[in-house]
């Protein structure tokens, strides 16, 4: 089974792909975000559902749509608009749209619509199939940054799913629910700090202004599509395990990191953010090693300290560098680790004073002279 998607917004894209694999784990799903690259895709190998946006930047979404119809009638096509004008829906009426979703749109609506559309589930391969013989480390070395990303918790995880049966929450209740996970603070400010949602202002630094900026329907999307990963959450107990040591750590450090903010006059929000991102590398392997089990594969603890050793820092780079996370924000991680050589902001001193604060192997005297130079001797 394939399915064929024609959308440019990266986001919503992924997650009616999560949605497609939450309904038919095993189907191939093909995001394009160009109407030339979906003909020729069409061209190559035929779909058997095609998601298509209206507006594209080279053109309209029903080129692709009318080539479809040209040579296929009963391929079911769905329409993704913010168009809901009679006129519109006539114009494309002689097409067959089976399908119409109105941007902004409910993802649980859309899972139902997809459900009665997509052909039926093929029948589950045997995972022993799927297994190779590819080493864990090897596969990490090869991995594109595309490929990177953080575990949700098992409890936000499992209420978003609860929430794909339409029950509606407010924006202060996403931002309590939410505020102490790493992957869902990354997403929604890596979102609202993108080309398409950022507009002018200051860049987004802290969860509640990125909920604020996007809106609630926006962010619950967003996240859902986090949930419908195969992958979301870390089932392994090995991997919530350590996954536990890393989050306390990132708590204990917002802790103290908001209180000498607080100290300082300065706002505490930048620092939340800074303190929970910044072991997301390490997050970003967890989520890799469940990832690997899932495909059947199996991995001992000297395996997964070995990639967390080796790949933590790297794949941290990569995920600041590809997510484009604001400049303010990604110094605050930084100074969790080490303060840069040349000029050397009071709040860079702050999150590195506090990163000292929660290690025992730094001195008295090296705490010290952080503290003087914030200010606070």
């Amino acid at each position: 089974m394939r399915v064929l998607i024609l959308e440019d917004d990266h986001w919503i894209a992924d997650l009616l792909k999560q949605i497609v694999l939450s309904l038919r784990p095993h189907a191939e799903v093909a995001c394009l975000g160009s109407v030339a690259e979906a003909l020729a895709d069409w061209q190559r190998q035929p779909s058997d559902l095609l998601i298509s946006d209206w507006n594209l930047p080279d053109g309209e979404g029903t080129r692709l749509l009318k080539q479809v119809r040209q040579q296929n009638r009963e391929v079911p096509l769905v329409m993704i608009t913010g168009r809901t004008d009679r006129s519109s829906v006539v114009e494309v009426r002689a097409l067959g749209i089976n399908a119409f979703i109105s941007k902004p749109f409910q993802a649980s609506r859309v899972a139902a619509s997809l459900d009665q559309l997509l052909p039926a589930a093929e029948a589950q391969k045997h995972a022993a199939c799927a297994v190779d013989d590819e080493d864990f480390m090897a596969h990490l070395e090869k991995l594109p940054a595309s490929e990177l990303d953080l575990p949700l918790s098992q409890g936000i995880r499992d209420r978003l799913l609860q929430s794909f049966k339409g029950e509606q929450l407010s924006l202060r209740e996403l931002a309590e629910d939410w505020r102490h996970d790493p992957a869902l603070n990354a997403r929604l400010l890596t979102v609202a700090n993108s080309s398409a949602y950022k507009g002018a202002g200051r860049p987004c630094i802290s969860l509640l202004e990125a909920l604020h900026k996007l809106g609630a329907a926006t962010s619950l999307n967003l996240a859902m599509g986090l949930a419908l990963r195969q992958s979301a959450a870390l089932d392994s107990p090995l991997l919530r395990q350590l996954a536990e040591v890393h989050l306390d750590a990132s708590e204990r450090l917002a802790e103290t990191s908001m209180a000498l903010a607080r100290q300082c006059s300065l706002d505490p929000a930048p620092f939340h953010s800074a303190a929970l991102l910044h072991r997301m590398g390490e997050l970003c392997v967890l989520y890799l090693a469940q990832a690997w089990e899932k495909r059947g594969h199996n991995l001992g603890e000297a395996q997964v300290a070995q990639a967390l050793g080796q790949f933590s820092s790297p794949f941290a780079i990569a995920i600041k560098a590809r997510w484009q996370l604001p400049m303010a924000l990604r110094e605050l991680i930084g100074a969790c680790y080490a303060l840069p050589n040349n000029s050397i902001k009071r709040a860079a001193v702050l999150m590195r004073l506090a990163a000292c604060e929660q290690d025992a192997s730094v001195d008295s005297n090296a705490q010290a002279r952080l503290r003087r130079l914030a200010g606070l001797a």
